[in-house]
């Protein structure tokens, strides 16, 4: 009798399996891997994002900037003699410059001067080597990727996981791109197309801290929108603006008319005292649900040198200590408390833990 139940039985487990229906996306509280994993390699890598993956973050996020042939590159800034190894090659000694962007003077070389094909022979190198001496022996193994090439490795990355892997693109300085005759919005608009990205539903937030730009996705796709803004200073499109006011009760309602949410520099929600301590939630996170909008934070970290006091581990009289860890976990969670719906973080693992 029993052995005659138990294709049944087998039948019956199968059938609860596939009646499973599959995790909310994105989930309630959402992991966003920052540049990757960037606390543990080189940022904006193959590296970086494939071991973000592995960690479990639900978004990996590529900045973007443009090549002189129009594609969009992924880089923390256009300026790439941070993170890259162009001062190494002799061959692209002229291409230095100094430049105003965004009322800031660079100098350096930057993705626009450079075709697709020249930046494809640099190799990426840490940004922070100082507070992360370990990531530099990663230096030289990865090329300068495309938004495409990101997208893959998400893609690739959901069919051998399961999980879906979302991508969440920041359009970087795009009204100096437009200056310099670029179109980074078309750009962008054409990917999501190419990738079936641009409904409602696409495994894809796309930021900015300008607000032209959002402004005219919000009519061009239906793919979610952030606004980011910082603590201090104001969008580089509208200079009379800032992010303070913006940030307000009445400026978030007005971001809700063509964003879905809010990125927002950490001290925004939980500020600190004269001497880096946390103080109590501001009514930010409350005012944004209130009109409809998501909120995530940047960027959580877990070197001391981020971290508020009460989160800081060592003796402070240690050379090392700045880049000695501390207690993120205790931080995400408190960040969690306040109500906030998913954090960028160097460390998507310490913040997938936590859930």
């Amino acid at each position: 009798m029993l052995r005659a139940l138990i294709p049944l039985l087998i039948g019956l487990a199968f059938a609860g399996d596939a009646m499973t229906a599959p995790a909310a996306f994105p989930p309630a509280f959402t992991v966003i891997a920052h540049r990757g994993a960037s606390g543990e390699r080189p940022e904006h890598t193959r590296s970086a994002y494939l071991l973000a993956i592995e960690q479990g973050a639900d978004f990996i996020e590529p900045d973007l900037v443009m090549s002189r042939d129009g594609a969009l590159v992924v880089r923390h800034e256009n300026e790439i003699g941070e993170t890259t190894d162009v001062a190494d090659h002799p061959e692209f000694a002229g291409r230095k410059a100094t430049k105003v962007i965004d009322g800031q003077t660079l100098t350096g070389w930057f993705t626009e001067d450079f075709t697709l094909a020249e930046l494809k022979t640099l190799r990426a190198k840490e940004r922070l080597p100082q507070l992360r001496p370990g990531n530099t022996k990663y230096d030289g193994r990865d090329e300068i990727l495309t938004f495409d090439e990101v997208a893959t490795i998400a893609r690739e990355a959901t069919a051998r996981t399961g999980r879906t892997i979302g991508v969440y693109p920041e359009l970087k300085h795009p009204s100096y791109f437009e200056s310099l005759g670029f179109d980074p919005e078309s750009r962008l608009v054409e990917a999501l197309t190419r990738l079936g990205w641009t409904g409602r539903t696409a495994p894809v937030f796309v930021q900015c801290f300008e607000v032209g730009p959002l402004e005219r996705l919000h009519h061009r796709i239906e793919t979610p929108l952030i606004q980011l803004m910082g603590e201090e200073g104001g969008p580089a499109d509208h200079p009379d603006w800032s992010y303070a006011v913006m940030a307000r009760a009445e400026g978030l309602r007005a971001i809700a008319a063509y964003a879905d949410g809010v990125g927002v520099e950490k001290t925004m929600v939980l500020p600190r005292d004269a001497e880096g301590r946390s103080l109590a939630p501001t009514p930010l996170v409350a005012d944004a649900h209130a009109a409809g909008l998501k909120v995530h934070i940047w960027t959580l970290r877990a070197e001391n040198f981020f971290l508020p006091l009460e989160r800081r581990s060592g003796l402070s009289l240690r050379p090392d200590f700045m880049r000695l860890h501390g207690d993120l976990a205790g931080e995400i969670r408190a960040f969690r408390q306040a109500g906030v719906d998913g954090v960028f973080s160097d460390f998507p693992g310490i913040a997938a833990s936590t859930r």
